[in-house]
């Protein structure tokens, strides 16, 4: 079993999720915040390459805005950085459109990339699904990630149905799934996660809706 070459990408974990219309809601902030540094904690006694990335919007935007203090990096992660880790700012929601990020972690000899962070239901599915044109496996940790209660034009879903169901599905093809717990325990192995695929997660699916 090939050893995974990871890198640690923690996504937006901005003060703009702590807060406002954008206040990350399942799993709570609180939680999936301790998951986070705890990975980053992980990666930099590991030795695993991190990277934090900023969303920006612009300087005339309400959110995301580079000039207000709910643009900058949760005070906790913040804390960690050290001058081995990469950082920039997006203005895309996959953490590779219109970035470098790409090239850098082929330069580390990355094959894989494991995301914490914010939300699950834009940034972290947009660059797990990029990820696979782009060539890099990926971990998403579950308890490590949060998203927001939806509502618009085509329906609502509560946060802990958005957060549940893209846990699953992005366990059915395009990452894999794991806690930070299991994660560190296969950091600590040199070992992969185990990953679903599309055709055995359609057939629990089938099975499991008999039952019902």
């Amino acid at each position: 079993m090939t050893t995974p070459r990871r890198a640690l990408v923690v996504i937006d974990v901005q003060q703009v999720y702590f807060d406002g219309p954008l206040e990350i809601q399942y799993p709570p902030h609180a939680e999936s915040l301790s998951r986070i540094t705890r990975a980053v904690d992980a990666a930099n006694a590991g030795g695993i390459p991190v990277v934090a990335v900023q969303h920006t919007m612009g300087e005339d935007a309400p959110l995301f805005n580079p000039t207000q203090p709910d643009f900058q990096l949760h005070p906790e992660v913040a804390a960690r950085r050290t001058d081995d880790w990469k950082q920039f700012v997006k203005q895309n929601s996959s953490i590779y459109a219109g970035t470098d990020l790409g090239d850098w972690l082929r330069s580390q000899g990355v094959d894989t990339v494991t995301l914490v962070g914010y939300m699950t239901n834009n940034c972290v599915l947009a660059s797990a699904v990029e990820a696979e044109y782009l060539g890099f496996a990926t971990e998403v940790l579950s308890d490590a990630t949060g998203a927001v209660n939806l509502a618009n034009d085509a329906g609502a879903a509560d946060a802990k149905t958005v957060h549940t169901t893209l846990m699953t599905l992005l366990n059915s093809n395009w990452a894999a799934v794991a806690s930070t717990d299991d994660w560190t325990g296969a950091l600590e192995a040199q070992q992969p996660l185990p990953k679903g695929d599309i055709g055995s997660s359609a057939v629990q699916g089938a099975m499991q809706a008999t039952t019902v």
